[in-house]
C-alpha cells in the first residue's frame, strides 16, 4: 500500500508541474505581442505592402511621427565596433523606438532603432553604433550633426485603376481584286517582249534598338532657395504600392519621382513631388497632396 500512495502522490506532482509549465508558456507567448517592431527585424518586414481588411485593400507604409520623438544634435561614434546592427541611443528616451537617421551633411539616411542611454559618458549625448556611423558617413569620435524622428506605420486605401472599355469599333475595310493584265499583242506577228517584271521590296522596318532599363530617378537640381523643396509621401517597402502612389500623382499634374533605398540589406522606396520654386508653390502642392488622401505628406530637403 505504501508504493501505491507513494505512485500516487508522484503522478499528482507532475501533473501540477505540466500545468505550470503550460502556464508559463502561454503568458510568454501573450508577452511577445507586445514587442516594439524595430530596427528591420522580422517585426517589421510584414507591415510593408497591400493587405486586405473588410474587403478593402490597404497599403501600409512608414510615416515620420515627430511628435513621438524628434531631435537635431551632434552624435559620436567612439570608433569601438558595437553589436546590435543599426541604432542610437539618447538618455531622454523612454521607450524603444524605430527611427530614421539622417546625416543632414552628406544627405544619407537610415531606418534603425531607437534606445535610451544609460551611461553618461563625456562628449555628445547621441550615441551611433557601428553600422550606423558607417552608413552615414561618420568618422570615428568626429561629433556629427544628426536627424532622428521617429516612425510609424499607417494604412492608407489602396489607389485603384479603372479598366478602359469603351473602345471605338473597328473600321471595315473591303478588300478589292487588283485588275488582270492585259494580254500581250501578236498580230503583228512581232514576239512579245519579255514582261518587265519590277519587284517591290518589302519594307523592313530597322531593328529597334535594344532597350535598357531607365536608372532610377533621382532628384532634379532644385533651382530653389528652400531648404525644403520637395514634399515625401511616405516610404514603401513594396516597389509597386511606390510606382502605383506615383503614377495618381501624376495623372493629378503633380511631378512625382520614386526614389530607391536600401537599410541593412532591405530596398525600400519613397515617393516625392517636387521640387517647388517657392514657399507659396510648395504650400499649394502640399495641400492639393493632402486632397488628395495623402494627409501626412510633409516638405523634405532631398
Amino acid at each position: 500500500m505504501a508504493d501505491i500512495s507513494q505512485i500516487t502522490a508522484a503522478t499528482i506532482t507532475l501533473r501540477r508541474t505540466a500545468g505550470v509549465m503550460a502556464l508559463m508558456a502561454a503568458t510568454a507567448l501573450a508577452g511577445c505581442d507586445k514587442l516594439p517592431a524595430l530596427g528591420g527585424g522580422a517585426a517589421g518586414d510584414g507591415a510593408a505592402g497591400a493587405v486586405a481588411t473588410d474587403g478593402m485593400s490597404l497599403v501600409e507604409r512608414d510615416i515620420e511621427a515627430p511628435e513621438v520623438f524628434s531631435i537635431s544634435e551632434p552624435g559620436l561614434w567612439d570608433g569601438r565596433p558595437s553589436l546590435g546592427g543599426v541604432w542610437v541611443a539618447h538618455p531622454t528616451v523612454t521607450d524603444p523606438e524605430r527611427v530614421i537617421i539622417r546625416n543632414p551633411a552628406n544627405g544619407k539616411f537610415v531606418i534603425g532603432a531607437l534606445f535610451r542611454r544609460e551611461l553618461e559618458n563625456p562628449g555628445p549625448a547621441l550615441q551611433v553604433s557601428s553600422d550606423a556611423a558607417e552608413t552615414l558617413g561618420l568618422l570615428a569620435g568626429s561629433p556629427t550633426t544628426l536627424s532622428v524622428i521617429a516612425l510609424r506605420r499607417e494604412e492608407a486605401p489602396a489607389p485603384t485603376d479603372t479598366a478602359i472599355t469603351d473602345f471605338d469599333a473597328p473600321e471595315v475595310i473591303a478588300a478589292t481584286p487588283l485588275d488582270d493584265a492585259p494580254a500581250p499583242d501578236t498580230s503583228t506577228g512581232a514576239a512579245p517582249a519579255p514582261a518587265v517584271t519590277t519587284e517591290l521590296a518589302a519594307a523592313t522596318p530597322a531593328p529597334a534598338a535594344a532597350q535598357t532599363p531607365a536608372p532610377a530617378p533621382a532628384p532634379a537640381a532644385t533651382g530653389s532657395s528652400l531648404d525644403k523643396p520637395f514634399i515625401q509621401i511616405g516610404i514603401f517597402s513594396v516597389e509597386a504600392n511606390a510606382n502605383t502612389t506615383a503614377d495618381r500623382l501624376r495623372d493629378n499634374g503633380l511631378s512625382a519621382q520614386v526614389l530607391a533605398g536600401n537599410s541593412q540589406g532591405k530596398a525600400f522606396w519613397r515617393v516625392i513631388v517636387g521640387p517647388a520654386p517657392t514657399a507659396g508653390d510648395r504650400s499649394a502642392v502640399l495641400t492639393q497632396i493632402k486632397g488628395l488622401g495623402f494627409p501626412d505628406a510633409y516638405a523634405v530637403t532631398n
